[in-house]
């Protein structure tokens, strides 16, 4: 019985440490699974935090670029015709002035070098206009016949003929075939070009187009419908025009003139403004004659 009892408290010795040992190994894998875990979800964290920083930064630029866009926009409508066409005027300016200075730079005449993009047509074109601008410069009142000169001379410059239908009835009025002067080549000659009237269409043309004193023709051309329409734009325009001229102001009341001049009109109407409701009735007794 002694024996068994040493026996077992032997055993016992060797079975407390084993087991002491393996409960120490499950503690230490048991702590290494939570830092491991720990160490995973704080990685996770911060992968978050950076999407989330990524994210938020991609939200401001975006509000900014929006804003930015709107600003723009609301600038580009608040900007007038007049503004853009002084905006134009300033760009060709600082244009003309860097040319310039390059010229310059290099020893060059600006008017000579700039006069070699033009052509001799568009040159001789250019000095008709300057020469008719000068004449024209002159806006002081002479006489009627000088005054409708003038207007003649501006209606003339928005005529614009129709060659077609022009060579189309010298055509019919020459006996030519359709299409000879609209395809003709001066290399040629005027050979093709004879007048031969043989026949009464053609004889009356002929005096309808080549009209002199002698002529007895008259009252019967029927103008076309594009040309009946210039003429009444040219007139709306013409009417439009006078009325901008006026000196009457749109907005002023029609009754009794009680001012000399611009100035004395906006004071008379200052004045109305604070005494009207005190004087009203004594102007109106005096108008009927029963003022005491």
């Amino acid at each position: 019985m002694a024996s068994i009892q040493a026996t077992t408290a032997s055993l016992s010795e060797h079975i407390e440490p084993v087991e002491q040992g393996a409960a120490e190994a499950d503690m230490d894998e048991v702590e290494e699974n939570v830092e491991s875990d720990a160490g995973s979800s704080k990685t996770t964290m911060e992968e978050r935090k950076a999407k989330m920083d990524q994210l938020r930064k991609r939200l401001a630029a975006s509000s900014r670029a929006n804003r930015q866009s709107l600003i723009e926009e609301s600038t580009k409508l608040k900007v007038t015709a007049r503004d853009a066409a002084r905006l134009e005027r300033q760009r060709k300016l600082a244009e003309t002035l860097r040319q310039k200075a390059d010229a310059e730079e290099r020893g060059e005449d600006v008017d000579r070098a700039k006069n070699w993009e033009y052509t001799i047509e568009e040159n001789d074109a250019w000095e008709k206009k300057l020469a008719r601008k000068k004449r024209r410069a002159d806006f002081e009142f002479h006489d009627d016949a000088h005054a409708a000169r003038r207007r003649y001379k501006k209606d003339l410059d928005l005529i614009k003929p129709d060659l077609v239908a022009y060579n189309k009835q010298k055509e019919i009025a020459m006996g030519l075939a359709p299409g000879t002067l609209s395809n003709f080549d001066p290399i040629s000659g005027p050979s093709s070009l004879q007048v031969s009237h043989t026949s009464l269409e053609q004889q009356l043309a002929a005096d309808d187009l080549y009209r002199d004193a002698n002529t007895l023709m008259y009252g019967d051309n029927k103008p076309s419908e594009d040309a009946i329409d210039r003429m009444v734009s040219k007139i709306n325009k013409d009417i439009d025009k006078k009325s901008k001229f006026s000196r009457k102001r749109p907005n002023e009341d029609e009754g009794d003139i009680t001012y000399i001049n611009e100035h004395n009109r906006v004071f008379n109407k200052k004045i109305a403004r604070y005494y009207d409701k005190y004087t009203t009735e004594i102007r109106a007794s005096f108008e009927r004659g029963t003022a005491l």
